[in-house]
Parts: structure tokens; C-alpha cells; sequence
């Protein structure tokens, strides 16, 4: 197809609309139906796109905001927590599987650099696959579904300077690598560091107090597209200028907006990266070789799965059930094989012809991995589950956040310093960046900026872990919002919210969310020190204070049955109230401290 830009993007879109559904109805990941798309689509299926090296270029920006989300993930206090995990299982994991893999091309007649390379390559896990089916089993939380995060961790980690690495490689390799070079990539990986944290965060405060979300959006694209281009110029990665900038970025008030509004972009142009990996591959050499890829994905699979088992054991010190389980999981390729490949490649690292084999090796044990791990999670199932040594783990808190609070106004934050007091893991989203700031300077780190009425900002802050949900906002209109969404993404979710009054409560409770009216509880105790002031006792004084409660709570519930008739509402009130004397009275005639009766409520409380 030689048509217009506009034709172009339409097939590429009908060709995702399609193939990604079909593929999640099968149980097999996203990346591989933007693969099969590709071939499909490519010289080698209906031919419909002939130049897929010029679309490969353009969709490489896909690969460069996914290392930008990734850095910001990884930010240094995380990496500080989880050390041991992550750079001892880790690290274990990629130099053996490199040693073993790399070990076998090399007897395979690669060259020494080609077999670092495509050991490198192999040693990487899909991040999206492995997290997706631990997630769908439920086990990320389990000791298995740990470690495996932590690997996979670090296989995002080291696949950063294996990028940065590969052109100073094929630099090497054509003997044109010199000091110069090296002096000009530490240089600028200086001034992006320094740089950053001098510029970044001040930037994008005085972009948020515009208030308007499309400025966000372009700066964020402007520091991950600029960082990539200065990176790219000095002859680095430009996948490492963005995760540089990511990490810069991961412990500021920005990281969850960001990462909401790099999202989108991230994943139409990864899903065009990876259709342009698969219109490259050379399908009629696969197809003339049928038994060097499988015999290619065997290796691959149990090279992986046997050292990934023998470190479940040690030093994750799993049971034989959770070992083969983190086997099944991270076995496979990963997507980040097809970036290396196509690195190694173009720095003339890789053969086409060899380049092919492997990225499409790594497809097929990405195809395989879901139905393999069906078939082994049946057949651990009947091994017994012992006790487990979790020693591995005791020395990290689990700091998946429990509660997510929406609005840092007054009544936000007392919430959120009793969970900072209990030592309750949250977050919490404010859409005032003054606000952010402030609170910010006081300590208050799990505070991000954002609008919490966003799905896409929810989904980023994690809210999908979230045990209950808190929605302090402010303005009635905005809480509503905020509880619908919540309501249509997690239906089952805690959700307790802020009421400015009675009719705020019931919208609330339409919505099956428990109402919490902010002057309530102050006015009562207001109420309790005025009878206390009056000669009350203090536990008599407490005692009517919470039968009040009590009635006006029971009263509240009786009117939102009737509350969208006014009458009855009125009516219902001034039943209550009636109830409420004859209460009062009878604790006055049974007491020795009544010597008048208490004040009754009002007749119609339509505002409280």
C-alpha cells in the first residue's frame, strides 16, 4: 500500500481493533496479535504495507515511552526496599540465562559480542505477559508471584544499559569506538541527570497551576521526546534519556499524572512497534525453517525454567510448588528481545537472517506460555503446599497502597495522618498543585498530583489494589463524579465518601457508598460541651449526645427512602422527632441529672 498517512493509520487500527480482541478471547497476550497483525499485514502475508523499515523508525517512540513509564516505577527508594530480591534473584537470573544461552551460541559459531547479545536478549522476560497471568491467577501477592516481580524488576533495569550498551558494542566491533565517545555518553547522561532534577520537577509545577490538562500533556511529551533526541545525538539509547528521565521524575507529586498521560501514547505506539516487528520478519525463512525455531523455543523454555526453578528454591527459598510456578511464569521471551533484536540489527550486531529466528523464537514462547502455564498449574495443584520459609521477604513491607483518598483538603488530610500513624500504606490524589506543594513540604510523599474523576489516573495510582476508597473532595458535583467512576470500574470496592449535607448523603447512598456529613460529628461534640457547660454530667452529657446520633443516623435512612418526595420527608421528620422526646424524656425520668428536657431536633433537618 503506497496511500496516504490517513489510509495507513486505518489499517493499522482496524488491524489492532481486530486481532487483540481474538487473541485476549483465546487467552493469549496483546503482543503477540500486534506480531501475527504484522506478518499479516506485511510483505511476506497480504502485502498491504511494503516499507515496514520506515514505519519500524517511527514506532520506536512506542519503546521510548515505555522505558519513560518504566523509570518512573523504579524509583530509587523502591529499588532500596526491595534490594535484595531484585539484585540478588535478579541478578542470578540474567548472568546464568545469558552464560547458558549465550554460552550455546557461541558453540553455535556467533561471534562473541553477537552471543552477549543474544544471550542478553533471551535472558528477558515479558514484563506485560508474566505480571498479566500472575495477576489472573491471583498470585501476585503470593511468595512466587514476589519473586517474580522483583526479576522481572531487575530484567527492566538491565535492559536499559544493554540498549545504551549496543551501539558502543557495534562501535567496537567496526573498531570505531574511541575515548571521545565514551567521554560524550557519560557527559550527556550528566546533564540529563543534573539537569533533570535541577529543571523537571519546577517545570511542570508552574505548567500545573494552569490548570489546563492539554499543556500537561504536551510537556510531558516535550521531556520524554526531548530527552530521547539529546540522548540519541550524544550516540546513546534514546530509550535511556526517557528512562533517565522517568527516574528522575518517579518520586515527584507528578509521577501518577504523568504516567496517565503517557499511557495512551505508550500503548498505540508500542502495539505499531511491535505490527512493524512482525510485517519484518522474513516469514518464508521461518516457514523453510520449522525445525531450527522449535528447536530454538525448546532451549529457550527449558534453560529458563530450570534456572528459574533451582533460584525459586535458592536463594527465594520457595517450596517446590511455588518453584515450578515462577518457572511457568517468567519462562518465556519478552517483548524487550524484540527491541535488543532490532538494536543489534541495526548497529550490524545481527544478521537479518539470524534477527528473525529469534524474534520469531521469542513469539512463539510468548504464544505457548499461557497454555503451558494452564498445564502446569494442574499439575502442581495436587502437590501438597508445606509451610514456607518466607525469610526472603520478612525484611520488605508491603507498601501497595490500602487506601486511596481523593481530595487533600481539611478533611482528607486528618484521615490520611491516622493511616500515616497506624503505618497504613495510601494514596492519595489532589488536583490543586498549591495544595501538593504544600502538603509536600510537610512530609506527606504519598500525596500526587491529579484529578481523581479520571479513570486512566485511578488505573495509574494503582486503585485496582486499593481495599477502600476514601472521596474527601469538597464540592458535592466533583464527589459524585469521583464515586460514579468508582463505582463503574470497581464495583465491589469500600467506597466511604465526604456529604456537605442530607441530600449529598443520599446521592451518596444511590450510589451504595456509606455517607460521612463533615459538621456532624463536630457539632455533637459542640452539643456535648454545651450540656456538659450547663451542669450535665460528662458521661450523661456523651450518653445523649450519642443517642442523638443514633436517632438522626436511623432518621437519615428512614428519609432516604422517601427523600424524593418532600412531603414525606418532611412527615418522617417530625415523626422522629417525637421519637426522639419520648427518649429523652424517658432517660430524664429514669436519671438523677435531668433536670430539663434535652433540646429536640429539628423538625425538618433537609441541610445537615
Amino acid at each position: 500500500m503506497h496511500g496516504s498517512g490517513l489510509e495507513l493509520t486505518l489499517v493499522f487500527l482496524l488491524a489492532a481493533v481486530i486481532a487483540v480482541p481474538v487473541f485476549k478471547r483465546l487467552g493469549i497476550g496483546a503482543v503477540l496479535a500486534y506480531l501475527v497483525a504484522g506478518v499479516v499485514l506485511g510483505p511476506d502475508g497480504m502485502a498491504l504495507i511494503r516499507d515496514a523499515d520506515r514505519i519500524l523508525d517511527a514506532a520506536e517512540i512506542g519503546v521510548v515511552m515505555m522505558l519513560f513509564v518504566i523509570g518512573l516505577e523504579l524509583s530509587p527508594s523502591r529499588l532500596r526496599v526491595m534490594r535484595k530480591p531484585v539484585f540478588g534473584a535478579g541478578g542470578l537470573q540474567v548472568l546464568l540465562t545469558a552464560l547458558a544461552l549465550g554460552g550455546i551460541a557461541l558453540l553455535a559459531d556467533h561471534h562473541w559480542k553477537t552471543s552477549l547479545v543474544i544471550g542478553l536478549g533471551l535472558a528477558l522476560s515479558s514484563t506485560a505477559v508474566s505480571l498479566q497471568l500472575l495477576s489472573e491467577r491471583k498470585e501476585l501477592t503470593s511468595e512466587h508471584g514476589r519473586l517474580g516481580f522483583a526479576i522481572l524488576l531487575f530484567q527492566d533495569l538491565v535492559a536499559i544499559p544493554l540498549l545504551a550498551a549496543i551501539p558502543l558494542l557495534g562501535g567496537a566491533k567496526n573498531e570505531t569506538l574511541t575515548w571521545t565517545m565514551v567521554f560524550q555518553a557519560i557527559g550527556a547522561m550528566a546533564i540529563v541527570i543534573f539537569g533533570g532534577r535541577l529543571i523537571l520537577r519546577h517545570m511542570f509545577r508552574v505548567v500545573a497551576r494552569t490548570r489546563m490538562p492539554e499543556v500537561f500533556t504536551a510537556s510531558a511529551l516535550l521531556v520524554v521526546l526531548g530527552t530521547a533526541w539529546f540522548m540519541q545525538l550524544a550516540g546513546l539509547s534514546a530509550g535511556l534519556g526517557a528512562f533517565l528521565a522517568g527516574v528522575l521524575l518517579s518520586d515527584s507529586e507528578f509521577r501518577h499524572e504523568l504516567e496517565s498521560q503517557i499511557e495512551p501514547f505508550k500503548g498505540l505506539l508500542l502495539g505499531l512497534f511491535f505490527i512493524a516487528v512482525g510485517m519484518d520478519i522474513d516469514l518464508d525463512r521461518v516457514m523453510n525453517e520449522p525445525q531450527i525455531i522449535t528447536a530454538g523455543v525448546l532451549v529457550l523454555l527449558l534453560v529458563k525454567f530450570g534456572i528459574l526453578f533451582l533460584l525459586g528454591l535458592w536463594p527465594g527459598r520457595l517450596d517446590v510448588r511455588g518453584a515450578l510456578m515462577l518457572g511457568g511464569a517468567l519462562w518465556l521471551g519478552g517483548e524487550f528481545a524484540f527491541v535488543v533484536f532490532n538494536e543489534a540489527a541495526r548497529v550490524k550486531l545481527l544478521d537479518a537472517d539470524v534477527r528473525d529466528r529469534l524474534v520469531a523464537i521469542v513469539g512463539v514462547s510468548m504464544a505457548l506460555t499461557p497454555l503451558l502455564m494452564m498445564g502446569i498449574s494442574r499439575w502442581v495443584s495436587g502437590i501438597a503446599r508445606p509451610m514456607q520459609d518466607r525469610r526472603a521477604f520478612d525484611d520488605i513491607p508491603d507498601q501497595t497502597p490500602q487506601v486511596l483518598i481523593a481530595g487533600m483538603g481539611r478533611f482528607g488530610q486528618i484521615v490520611a495522618r491516622v493511616l500515616t500513624s497506624q503505618r497504613i500504606p495510601f494514596v492519595a490524589l489532589e488536583h490543586s498543585p498549591e495544595t501538593v506543594d504544600t502538603l509536600r513540604r510537610f512530609g506527606g510523599a504519598r500525596i500526587y498530583y491529579g484529578d481523581p474523576t479520571r479513570p486512566d489516573l485511578l488505573r495509574s495510582a494503582g486503585a485496582q489494589h486499593v481495599k477502600v476508597f476514601v472521596i474527601a473532595m469538597d464540592d458535592p458535583d466533583t464527589n459524585i463524579k469521583a464515586v460514579r467512576l468508582i463505582r463503574r470500574m470497581y464495583p465491589n470496592a469500600k467506597v466511604l465518601a465526604r456529604a456537605r449535607n442530607r441530600q449529598h448523603a443520599w446521592r451518596l447512598m444511590d450510589l451504595s457508598t456509606e455517607p460521612f456529613r463533615e459538621t456532624l460529628g463536630t457539632s455533637l461534640e459542640m452539643a456535648e460541651q454545651t450540656l456538659v457547660a450547663l451542669g450535665r454530667s460528662p458521661e450523661a452529657a456523651a450518653q445523649q449526645a450519642r443517642r442523638f446520633r443514633e436517632h438522626d443516623e436511623k432518621l437519615l435512612r428512614a428519609q432516604y427512602l422517601v427523600y424524593d418526595d418532600d412531603a414525606a420527608v418532611i412527615q418522617t421528620a417530625r415523626d422522629a422527632v417525637r421519637d426522639l422526646e419520648k427518649l429523652f424524656e424517658a432517660d430524664a425520668s429514669g436519671g438523677d441529672e435531668s433536670e430539663s428536657s434535652p433540646p429536640a431536633a429539628d423538625p425538618a433537618p433537609r441541610a445537615t
